[in-house]
């Protein structure tokens, strides 16, 4: 029996166009750059986001231009707790003075629901008794009445507390605008490390 040479050797492909290899390329790489942008969107919407701080509000801990890490993740398990720095969107009060609700404030939780503040003296107090205020810029220079804090509220006040403005001027923070908890400087890197 003789063998035909043709039928014994595999047929060759037929080389893929140019179009079609250029296409698949370009397909696999739209492709990692839609998984790409769809994490750092969950990333950046559930777990942590960089912030700007643009005012003096927050000295001596954080200074104009610092970049920090807020972390969201949390406060899904626990509240706020006295002392935590806090990014939040502005309260209604805020915004019925102009503020956009994409505008984010930061300052540190003083009060937490069912707390009394007060303000005389110079001395910020919580339940009648001083706190305790390594960081603050320089006492108060105002006062004022004792206030209990709301359910489901916060009061917040700026570590410089002569030039911020915050619940001793505004009022309350409802808890659900709270984004999350600064936790990191990354800049400048010589303030780099954990924000207190």
């Amino acid at each position: 029996m003789k063998i035909d040479p043709k039928q014994s050797q595999p047929e060759a492909t037929a080389p893929q166009p140019l179009l079609v290899q250029w296409w698949q390329q370009w397909r696999e790489n739209i492709t990692i750059l839609i998984l790409a942008l769809g994490l750092a969107v969950f990333i950046r919407t559930f777990v942590a986001e960089p912030r700007y701080i643009p005012s003096e509000s927050m000295l001596p801990t954080l200074e104009i231009g610092d970049r920090l890490i807020v972390e969201k993740l949390s406060y899904y398990t626990h509240l706020p707790q006295r002392g935590d720095i806090v990014v939040f969107a502005p309260p209604p009060q805020l915004q019925e003075q102009g503020y956009l609700e994409e505008q984010a404030f930061i300052k540190r939780v003083i009060g937490l629901p069912g707390d009394k503040i007060e303000v005389k003296n110079g001395r910020v107090y919580i339940d009648g008794a001083p706190a305790t205020e390594r960081y603050i810029a320089e006492a108060p220079n105002y006062a004022m009445s004792p206030t209990i804090v709301p359910p489901d509220q916060l009061f917040v006040m700026g570590d410089n507390r002569n030039n911020s403005n915050d619940s001793h001027v505004w009022g309350f923070l409802p808890k659900t605008n709270v984004i999350g908890h600064a936790c990191f400087r990354f800049w400048p890197i010589d303030r780099f490390g954990g924000v207190s």
